[in-house]
């Protein structure tokens, strides 16, 4: 139960109310069998008497005396309308009791799932760039969708374990006040079948496990296999996905069976054997002991109810541990991602007045030197241009600028000041961003270029947008900026997309525009015309191009070649 623990830590408001409502609930319920034992007494007594039976009634029963010498003490005859009406006011209560207990369940439980999912988010977004780059985009997604899901079944599994067993104890304890021998022998049999039929639980823990892993592994799958889907499907290999995907579907599905067939198990097994503890139950009670017709069948309903709930008690738990792991999984992300948290100092605010500087910069990749020693610098109001080979550290700079890596020796500076030493939050505020990917929302162009910044209007997209070159196109559209573009803007050409990204960098008034290999998916004509804009922006914010493009390499101030960790400088060159 270290999991319900740990929810009732979490939210011990919630947990105080939920306990109260059904402690309350089980009082009431109490009250209401109390009434059962007189009101069969009387019933009986009743019938004697119709049948003509004169003969001395035979002694009441040690609770039922007491039950009844309550109601006169209070004044209340315990007549047969009183007993059913205390019967059916317990019964009221209870239920309106358990309404808001499972109330409280159900909005704890929508909590659960949103705070996790919330926290998982949160603690990824934060860590830091080198943490997230060895991160499955298919985790997140199985960790928001399924396994936050699966805790909050769990915590509700959960709350009505604690619910059943409640109402156990005060089944059992209106069944010891009947009858103490027969609650114990009933008690006894009981945690012997629960004890029989745990390996049952035991059975569904593993299979929760293994769906767990299972999922971590197929959803992975599935998400970098849907974003290769076109080159798979233009080759006519969607097979091979399709031969992966099965054969952890087909491992999935065994474990799924594995539960089904624990959870029917547990539930067939239980019911048959309680059943015959009740009947073997009452055939000694009536048979050998002789006891009261009335008082065996009292003890038959609150002594089925007990272990009735006893045996739910099981079920739910079975139920629990299938989701546990769920959480500890996602717990265990949300853990790491935190521990890899990305620290902001609270340095100087920035300005880039003078130039961006990467000084003596040395970096490497897992033992795989990309930097050594490496000097560059970025004029400010000027155009750099990055040229080089794949691998040879062109986006590394990029994300040292950024800060998003740090070097392993050297340092970075803005306007000479290291940018350990500076506000990184507020450098970033700085900067804009076009990656090679055009990654566009299926939303309105107005959307894709505010991505709904409360403090950005409509107008301030429209400066972007013409900024970026984009307006005159985006104008001739019927619907203009509150045009939908499409699923990843699929309605949009290559080249207006791109223009698209770029306004999107622009919005919030950057200092510093970086293009990450902009161009490099657009024809000549497109490359050119991207070059002619950032050529128009220039002077009026610091560019760091990284671009093979013929007219990105033309217009720009300064061209650095790197090459095998080595950087050398192009001042205003024409390179083709």
């Amino acid at each position: 139960m270290q999991l319900m623990l740990t929810f009732f830590r979490a939210y011990p408001g919630q947990t105080v109310v939920m306990l109260v409502a059904l402690l309350m609930a089980g009082v009431a319920e109490g009250i209401g069998l109390s009434a059962l034992l007189p009101l069969l007494n009387i019933a009986i007594k009743n019938d004697a008497r119709q049948g003509g039976d004169t003969q001395t009634e035979p002694p009441q029963n040690e609770f039922e005396q007491v039950v009844t010498d309550t109601l006169k003490d209070l004044g209340i005859h315990p007549g047969i309308g009183v007993l059913l009406a205390i019967i059916v006011l317990g019964a009221t209560l209870k239920n309106l009791l358990l309404l808001v207990a499972q109330k409280q369940v159900g909005y704890t439980a929508a909590r659960v799932a949103t705070d996790l999912r919330l926290e998982i988010l949160r603690a990824v977004l934060r860590s830091k760039w080198e943490y997230f780059l060895h991160q499955p985009i298919g985790r997140l997604t199985n960790s928001l969708a399924t396994e936050a899901q699966r805790s909050s079944d769990s915590f509700v599994n959960g709350a009505m374990v604690v619910t059943l067993i409640l109402q156990a104890i005060i089944y059992g304890a209106v069944a010891v006040a009947v009858s103490w021998k027969a609650t114990l022998i009933s008690l006894t049999a009981g945690m012997l079948i629960i004890g029989v039929s745990h390996f049952m639980v035991r059975m569904a823990r593993k299979a929760g496990k293994k769906q767990t892993n299972l999922l971590i592994s197929l959803l992975s799958k599935v998400t970098d296999t849907l974003q290769s889907v076109k080159p798979l499907k233009a080759m006519a290999r969607e097979h091979l996905a399709d031969t992966v995907l099965a054969m952890k579907t087909s491992k999935l599905n065994k474990a799924l069976r594995k539960q089904v067939f624990s959870t029917a198990v547990l539930k067939a097994s239980q019911e048959e054997m309680f059943t015959i503890v009740i009947a073997l139950g009452m055939f000694v009670a009536l048979v050998k002991f002789e006891m009261p017709l009335a008082t065996v069948m009292v003890l038959v309903v609150v002594l089925g109810k007990m272990l009735s709930q006893l045996g739910k008690v099981q079920k739910q738990y079975q139920k629990l541990v299938l989701g546990e792991s769920a959480f500890w999984s996602l717990k265990k992300g949300i853990q790491e991602a935190q521990q890899a948290e990305e620290s902001f100092s609270t340095g100087t605010v920035p300005a880039l007045e003078q130039s961006v500087r990467l000084d003596a910069v040395s970096f490497s990749y897992d033992q795989h030197m990309v930097l050594t020693d490496a000097n560059l610098e970025f004029p400010a109001g000027r155009l750099t241009t990055l040229i080089g080979p794949s691998g040879s550290g062109k986006t590394t700079i990029v994300d040292l600028v950024i800060g998003l890596l740090r070097p392993q020796s050297g340092k970075v500076c803005i306007d000479g000041i290291p940018l350990a030493e500076l506000d990184l939050k507020a450098w970033r505020h700085m900067i804009g961003y076009v990656p090679q990917e055009t990654l566009l929302l299926h939303d309105s162009i107005l959307h894709n270029v505010t991505l709904d910044d409360p403090e950005l209007s409509e107008q301030d997209a429209v400066q972007a947008l013409r900024a970026a070159g984009a307006w005159e196109f985006v104008s001739r559209i019927p619907a203009g900026i509150h045009s939908t573009v499409g699923e990843r803007g699929t309605k949009l050409s290559g080249g207006q997309r791109q223009r698209i990204m770029i306004a999107r960098a622009l919005v919030h008034k950057p200092r510093l525009l970086i293009l990450d290999e902009a161009t490099s998916a657009l024809d000549p004509e497109n490359a050119a015309a991207i070059g002619k804009t950032m050529e128009d922006l220039r002077g009026r914010l610091t560019i760091l191009a990284i671009s093979h493009q013929t007219a990105m390499v033309e217009n720009a101030d300064r061209v650095y070649r790197l090459h095998e960790g080595g950087v050398s400088l192009h001042e205003n060159s024409k390179l083709a």
